[in-house]
């Protein structure tokens, strides 16, 4: 049979339409398999963890083909349980495919310890935003005679003076002792004068 007689002949036409057939359920078969891997058009939505410890976490992503990573520990937070999730990512109710891992942030057992910053001569103004910067707070605010009003005398914690590096809580109070800015220069004079009645003379020769 020629070529010509073979390509307008039933068994040609037959074996095209075998063969498309066959491609045509290949190609249906292959996009079946990545759509069922990929999990097209399949979202899960994101719960939320916030105030769980991880091991609940765990538990929780489990249970819809999600992973986490724990990516750090952060400075606690009174407001979260301790050794709690305070932060993930992706946030709750965002939509992810299975498998995503979610990165969670756990809340540390107890606050950190910082040093006591040097306060000593600063003017109040000064000295609020200085232990801020430190994590530590503003506490009891007292008043004793001296030349500079409102300049840090001392810095106190539970009846404790302090000084300049001592190691405290982050968030605890720190108290100050302030001048009261009362005493006058004329005054400040007096109090350091010499008391010459004290003075034993020396007679001459």
């Amino acid at each position: 049979m020629s070529l010509r007689n073979y390509l307008t002949s039933r068994v040609f036409f037959a074996q095209m339409l075998l063969a498309l057939g066959i491609f045509a359920t290949l190609a249906y078969l292959f996009f079946h398999w990545i759509t069922y891997t990929t999990h097209h058009g399949q979202e899960i939505t994101v719960p939320d963890l916030s105030k769980l410890s991880a091991e609940q976490a765990e538990e929780k992503l489990n249970a819809i083909d999600l992973d986490y990573t724990i990516l750090d520990t952060v400075d606690f937070r009174p407001e979260f349980p301790k050794l709690t999730v305070v932060e993930q990512e992706p946030k709750a109710g965002s939509k992810v495919k299975e498998g995503r891992k979610i990165y969670i942030k756990i809340n540390a057992s107890t606050y950190t310890m910082v040093s006591v910053p040097d306060l000593i001569e600063k003017t109040y103004r000064q000295a609020v935003p200085t232990l801020e910067a430190v994590g530590l707070l503003e506490g009891t605010i007292t008043y004793k005679p001296y030349l500079g009003k409102d300049m840090v005398l001392e810095m106190r914690m539970n009846g404790k003076k302090l000084k300049a590096g001592d190691k405290v809580l982050k968030s605890s109070k720190i108290d100050l002792v302030l001048g009261d800015g009362k005493i006058t220069y004329e005054e400040t004079i007096d109090s350091t004068a010499v008391d010459t009645t004290d003075i034993i003379p020396v007679n001459e020769p």
